[in-house]
């Protein structure tokens, strides 16, 4: 006689509770966040470094090149930080992305997620309290990027409607980027190859507008800028903080940029999540 064995796959069972369950998964994360700080405190650690680096040190040429009039030195440092400042922000949002990929996979490797799959909780909330549990985290940091950016000198002209505007603009591009960058760790083949995965997110800032205009580009490199999801979610940044009038067509790109990124990334990380591992 033969006998076959299965591997128990993930069903919900009827007295699955989509809410509640998410909140204990975002509880477990933000817990293992306060335990385990390494993460959000490089999240914090990049940018700021950056900051420092690109204001202090190139800020002084770079900023008569961003802003034609202005002369090299503390004038450019100023005129530099207004542009770059909404640049880090997204990149720090980035960061956090990078490290969901991270996180996914170790809990994947480690087993937690096939042992998740069997218990009676939602599906979607293991990995929705991932993905919010670190747009918490990201949140987070952005308020001491910004306070950062304040104390050497950064004044932003955004009104009370411009700052929610904003602020819902960072939660739903770290809510995209995080559904996408769960897919990455989970698609990884080991918790390094996790890491590296998201690489290319970190990568695309610089080969937009973020830290130079792209009219200084070359013209294959110029099209290419112009037309990749970051360059218009940074424009759209820097207009709501600069407290100027939104050009329509950017902000709309933007946003739809976000919202196509997060519902492939979704779909994508559900069907790693319920696909059996072998």
């Amino acid at each position: 006689m033969t006998t076959t064995t299965t591997t128990p796959t993930a069903t919900p069972a009827a007295g699955a509770r989509p809410v509640a369950d998410t909140l204990t998964m975002l509880r477990r994360n933000l817990l293992r966040a306060v335990r385990y700080p390494g993460l959000t405190l490089f999240l914090v650690l990049g940018p700021l470094v950056m900051l420092l680096l690109f204001v202090y040190v190139f800020g002084g040429a770079f900023g008569a090149g961003v802003a034609p009039g202005v002369a090299p030195g503390a004038e450019g440092r100023a005129a530099y930080l207004d542009y770059i400042t909404p640049t880090l922000l997204v990149l720090t949002v980035v960061g956090g992305a990078t490290s969901v990929a991270t996180s996914a996979a170790m809990d994947a490797a480690a087993g937690i997620m096939a042992r998740f799959r069997t218990m009676a909780i939602s599906p979607g909330s293991v990995l929705s309290g991932q993905v919010i549990g670190f747009a918490v985290q990201a949140l987070a940091a952005l308020v001491l990027v910004l306070a950062a950016a304040l104390a050497m000198g950064y004044r932003p002209d955004a009104d009370a409607l411009g700052w929610v505007a904003l602020a819902g603009l960072l939660v739903l591009l770290a809510l995209a980027l995080n559904w996408l960058s769960v897919g990455m760790g989970l698609n990884a083949r080991s918790v390094e190859s996790a890491s590296n995965a998201p690489m290319i997110l970190l990568l695309l800032p610089f080969l937009g507008s973020g830290f130079v205009p792209v009219e200084t580009m070359p013209a294959g490199v110029r099209w290419f800028a112009e037309h990749q999801p970051f360059t218009p979610i940074i424009e759209t940044v820097r207009g709501l903080l600069g407290g100027a009038p939104l050009d329509g067509t950017t902000t709309a790109l933007a946003v739809g940029w976000c919202v196509v990124v997060g519902a492939l990334g979704h779909v994508w990380a559900r069907a790693l999540y319920r696909r059996e591992r072998r």
